[in-house]
This record gives structure tokens, sequence and C-alpha cells, in this order.
């Protein structure tokens, strides 16, 4: 049974996980691995020792080390494995990961200051088939045809390493390296550099509910990553209430907007983020992002089939204390099921009356307010007709109705 620390809401309460860099020369790599007596890291010079504490941090500080070095965890078996944290992988997802250097990229558009929400036209951006060779350098090619056609908005689909050089994007199992297929970081930093200078913001589509299968090597350094007890629908789910597994969560949303100057994060089906903790670790990835990033705005937008509006509530004043908006499926739904008859699934819900529940969700936000979904036979949804309409992405079509269609008919 792993051993619990339930009601944490201070993420500094364990160290941050990966590679530090000293301005004084040299590099220290720290990661949590209490499933291993031992670790050792293979910086491609030697083989060395980490030093472990008592709750399982492996640390260890390389005086020669640069941004570039290779380098890997050796685990007591001799198996080698990437940093869980890696910000940048050799080649793959198995293989080494690489030290950066945050401060080489020079940005070009520094007085970029964002977009107003209210402006917001997203186009969604799937880097490895945008173009033909599907990188970040190839995109910027495409830029100005964005800004042309009227977008304000990129929604980059999740860059997070994964398996293989091709993929949907949604099994990764590096949380803070871009896949190296697409390139490298600074790459990365040049597309959003680029597009900012187009007048378009960037926000990234990210992942916190689960791991993908290849590449996962965290069941081996820390079996209780893991909650064993809690299934989502892609594997195991994760235990957010364990410290070091809760900073290496909620520390990745804000690397990737500091990092990258992200102008804001889409959060994949958060309805199978379960957490127990007193402080939902979701609220604390906000209320973090908003009292540490204040000279910009940052659109922070959730998808989640429950219809609940708690964490897209408007303060007295107007201002959004949590996240901006909700991807709003019930908007979809009931436009296709209006205009192609489709009732198989989910489309069952919106098969009476889809005009109603089209004029109800621009009228009020769901469709779906509490009734019964003919669907699952239960309740709903909460009401929503008190948010404003800027709390809603309607849409009429996106990356879950198009590409994941057996014939891409959405």
């Amino acid at each position: 049974m792993r051993s619990k620390q339930h009601n944490r809401s201070n993420v500094t309460k364990s160290p941050a996980w990966g590679v530090r860099r000293s301005p004084s020369g040299g590099v220290t790599f720290r990661t949590w691995a209490p499933g291993q007596n031992e670790l050792y890291l293979d910086d491609g010079t030697a083989l060395r020792c980490m030093a472990r504490d008592e709750h399982g941090w492996f640390e260890i500080r390389c005086p020669d080390a640069v941004a570039g070095t290779e380098y890997c965890f050796v685990l007591t078996d001799g198996q080698r494995v990437p940093d869980p944290a890696s910000r940048a992988q050799k080649d793959d997802v198995n293989g080494p990961s690489l030290v950066t250097d945050p401060d080489r990229y020079i940005w070009r558009n520094i007085s970029w200051k964002g977009r107003p929400w209210e402006e917001t036209v997203i186009y969604e951006m799937h880097v490895g088939t945008f173009t033909p060779e599907g990188t970040f350098e190839a995109a910027v090619g495409k830029l100005p045809h964005l800004a042309q056609l009227g977008i304000t908005m990129i929604e980059v689909m999740p860059v997070s390493h994964f398996g293989g050089n091709h993929g949907w994007g949604y099994d990764g199992t590096l949380l803070y390296a871009p896949h190296a297929a697409y390139g490298r970081p600074d790459d990365f930093k040049a597309f959003i550099d680029e597009a900012h200078g187009f007048g378009i913001s960037v926000v990234l589509d990210i992942v916190l509910n689960h791991f993908g299968p290849q590449g996962n090597y965290l069941p081996l350094l820390a079996p209780g990553f893991f909650d064993k007890d809690r299934k989502t629908p892609w594997g195991d789910g994760i235990a957010y209430d364990v410290d070091a597994v809760r900073r290496y969560i909620a520390d990745a949303p804000l690397y990737w907007l500091h990092e990258f100057k992200l102008d804001g994060l889409r959060f994949d089906a958060i309805d199978q983020i379960e957490d127990n903790s007193a402080k939902h670790i979701l609220v604390e990835i906000a209320e973090r992002i908003r009292r540490e990033i204040t000279n910009r705005p940052i659109h922070l937008t959730t998808e989640d089939s429950r219809n609940i509006i708690s964490l897209h509530e408007r303060a007295t004043d107007g201002s959004i204390p949590l996240f901006t908006a909700e991807w709003n499926d019930d908007f979809h739904n009931a436009v296709h099921a209006l205009v192609t008859g489709e009732s198989d699934a989910y489309y069952q819900d919106f098969a009476a009356a889809p005009e109603k529940l089209v004029a109800r969700a621009l009228a009020e936000g769901f469709a779906y307010q509490g009734e019964t979904s003919p669907q699952t036979g239960r309740p709903r949804g909460v009401r929503s007709d008190g948010q404003p309409s800027s709390a809603f992405v309607d849409f009429i079509q996106n990356h879950d109705q198009v590409g994941n269609r057996a014939h891409g008919n959405g």
C-alpha cells in the first residue's frame, strides 16, 4: 500500500524535479525515485552514484555539465532511463535526456502583451500534421496564412514527449520536454515568438490526467506516483495527494507558461483528475498562475464532460480568479445532431428538439443543466445561466470531432 500524504496544498514542500543550472557553472541533477535504493547518473563521462535522502529524492552536482550534455539515470539493475522531468530528449522518449539552457533563445517580439480573451478566434494545430515536414520550424511559414484568415489564437495540441515520432499527442510521458521529432525547445520558442509578431496568441494543450505507456518509467522509479486503486480510461490514476507527485504535476503548467511565453493552456479531460486534497490541484495550479503571471493576460480553458461551473466563475469585479472558460461540448453536440440527425452514443442526448438545445447553449451556456441524460440515465450538469458567454468556448468542430473519428467524417 502506498504512503499517502493527504490534504497537502503547498507544492513547495517537495523539491523541484529536474536539472538545475548554477550561475557559477555546473549542473545539479535531481529526481524522485523512492522505488530505488540506489540510483546513478550517466552523463557520458562517468557513472556517478547519486545521494539519496530519506524521502527518496536523489541528487548530484556535476561541475562540468553544460547545455547539450546528454544524461540518463541508471537503475540498480543497470537499466537506463530518461529524466522524468527532462526538458529535451536527444531523440526518442526512451533515450538520453539533454541539459538545456533556458536563456539561450533571444526573444524578438519583447513588446508582446497578449490579447484580451474577447478577441479570441481559435485555430487548433497539430504540429506533426500541420505541414509536410511536421516541425515547429516549418509551421512558422504558415503563420501569415493564419493571420490572413483572421485567427487570433493558435491552440497547439500536446507536444509533451510521447512514444514514437508520430502520434496523437495525448499519451505523453515526459511532461516538460517538447517532442523531439517536432524540433528543439528553441524551435518551439521561435514559433511562439513569430506568432506573436503576427498578433496571434499561442496556447498549449496539456494532459495532466494520465501518462502514456511507452517511455513511462515512473512505475520503476516511484511506484507511489500512481494510485493503483483508481483507473482512468487510459491507465492508472495519478496520486495527486503525494507531495512529490503534486510538485511534478503543478510545476509543469507554470514551466510551459514561463519558459515558452505561452499565452495560456488548455487542460485536457479534467474530469479524470481526481484529487481529495484540501485544495484540488487544479485550483492550486490556477491560483499559482494568476499569482505569478500578472504582466499579461493568461487564458486557461478546460475540457470537462460534467458541465460544472465552479472552476470558471467570475469575481464580483468581473475578474477571473481561476479558469477562463470551458470548452462547450453541448453546443457542438446540439449543432451536430441538428445538422446531421445523428443519434448514436452521446448524440442521444441531443436527438430530441436539437434546435432548442442549440438556442439554450447560446443563451445560457450548457444545454444540460441538471437534466437527466438519455444516454446514461443520470442527471448531468448544473445551472449555468448566470455565467457570462465568455466563460464558454463554443465550437462546431474540434480535434475530437474530426481527427478522432474512424473515417475523419466529423
